[in-house]
């Protein structure tokens, strides 16, 4: 046996403590952003905001900042937690943050004068959550070993499909279902919002609670040298280090320089699986408008229990092969989806394509991992965040492009094949992660 690695003494409780911050995470990413708060934002508060410009636009620019922050910020604030072996504190800290801040969501009342305390809110939110990511996923080197990182990384993904899945229906049967002026079994009120604020305050308490076993069960990050100068550096110094970083690591390792990139590219392009898949689901397929929630639950179950049965694939046959396996598979549905047509089609096409969405996402990260050098897992991941918000654009505009010039919502599916397919090519010249001899039996 090799010499001790971190995740050398991992353990079953310190995995499923990681685990349960991505079950919890859902709160913020399924409930807030995507299908409760944001659209009580365009669709009540900013529903008769004056002016020309609607709600639903001053969403898409606040969010766009965010964006921007997140891109300038996270290379930096995960640089920082390698160096001076605060990766829990940051997380710790930044986890707070979001908590408090969905917290205070609670206080955005069903009126327009209250749209821009919800915009800012829910950018603030997002900034603080996708940094909280960084160091989140830089633990998984932590809470693995070489021999068991892909079943880790597809462990904390699967958590996060079913944790968003179980927190939305809670919010739906319990806050939202219903007509008139009380909603949900416990009969909420609506006036004001207060159903839907009140989901904001239950969804902080679900992150809230289900963070606080990492923050306990997996240690402190062990100082290492491998940012050099880094510790010692203010804020604004460090990106003077991180420039230092990148121009090594352009000189020594193109392999780190080309993943991200090629990740960049396929991971806009699964986005847009799920960003334009109820769209499509309604405006192309003929799935009715009430049946939509039912087909998103059962993507993101298929999806969970993908990403949980590829983690043993990664471990066995490597990342990559599970990343190219799924792009290839995913190109090949979607062209189906491109000439049937009807309901249950898309049941079966569509949830085809949402099987393949998981295991990608899972092995990306264990990727990175992998290839990166120990003690430099933060700034990598921070660099991840950095050039996914790069190419975000990408999917949205070239599905609006094809189904513009096509005139058809089905041709922008074309647009996305074409985002995957750019992403699987920019993927297949990248060197694969080398195995690691060490560890070839694992306990957890």
């Amino acid at each position: 046996m090799g010499p001790a690695v971190l995740g050398d003494g991992v353990t079953r409780k310190q995995v499923l403590a990681w685990g349960l911050w991505d079950w919890g995470s859902a709160a913020f990413n399924a409930v807030i952003v995507t299908f409760v708060f944001s659209v009580y934002l365009t669709d009540a508060v900013g529903d008769d905001l004056p002016g020309s410009v609607s709600a639903s636009t001053w969403l898409g620019w606040s969010l766009g900042a965010s964006g921007l922050l997140i891109a300038v910020l996270a290379p930096v604030t995960g640089q920082r937690s390698d160096a001076t072996g605060h990766r829990r504190r940051s997380l710790t800290l930044l986890t707070a943050a979001v908590v408090v801040v969905m917290a205070a969501m609670f206080l955005v009342e069903d009126r327009y004068q209250y749209l821009w305390a919800g915009l800012a809110l829910l950018g603030v939110g997002s900034v603080l959550f996708t940094l909280a990511e960084v160091p989140y996923s830089a633990m998984l080197r932590q809470v693995s070993t070489p021999a068991n990182i892909g079943r880790v990384s597809g462990f904390g993904w699967a958590m996060g499909y079913f944790g968003g899945i179980v927190l939305l229906l809670v919010c739906y049967f319990g806050f939202i279902a219903g007509d008139g002026d009380t909603r949900g079994l416990l009969g909420l009120t609506t006036d004001g919002g207060f159903n839907i604020r009140m989901v904001a305050l239950v969804a902080a308490l679900w992150f809230a609670a289900f963070a606080i076993p990492v923050l306990i069960a997996v240690p402190e990050l062990p100082r290492t040298q491998a940012e050099l100068g880094a510790a010692r550096a203010g804020f604004f110094a460090s990106y003077g280090v991180l420039w230092r970083d990148l121009k090594d690591l352009w000189r020594v390792d193109r392999r780190t320089v080309g993943f991200l990139l090629a990740s960049a590219l396929f991971r806009d392009g699964l986005a847009g699986v799920f960003t334009f898949g109820a769209v499509l689901a309604v405006n192309v397929y003929g799935i009715a408008a009430s049946d939509v929630l039912l087909f998103g639950v059962a993507a993101n179950v298929v999806s969970g229990v993908a990403a949980l049965a590829a983690g043993r694939f990664d471990d066995a046959l490597g990342p990559k092969t599970v990343i190219v396996a799924s792009l290839a598979a995913m190109l090949v549905a979607g062209a189906v989806l491109l000439v049937v047509t009807g309901p249950a089609a898309f049941w079966v096409f569509g949830l085809l394509l949402c099987v393949f969405v998981g295991p990608a996402q899972s092995a990306s990260r264990t990727f990175l991992v992998r290839i990166t050098p120990v003690g430099r897992e933060g700034q990598m991941f921070g660099l991840y965040a950095t050039t996914g918000r790069a190419v975000s654009f990408l999917a949205p505009t070239l599905f609006g492009v094809f189904a513009w010039a096509f005139a058809s919502d089905r041709a922008g599916i074309v647009g996305l094949l074409v985002v995957l397919a750019l992403g699987l090519a920019a993927l297949l010249p990248v060197r694969a992660p080398e195995r690691d001899y060490r560890r070839e039996r694992s306990s957890v």
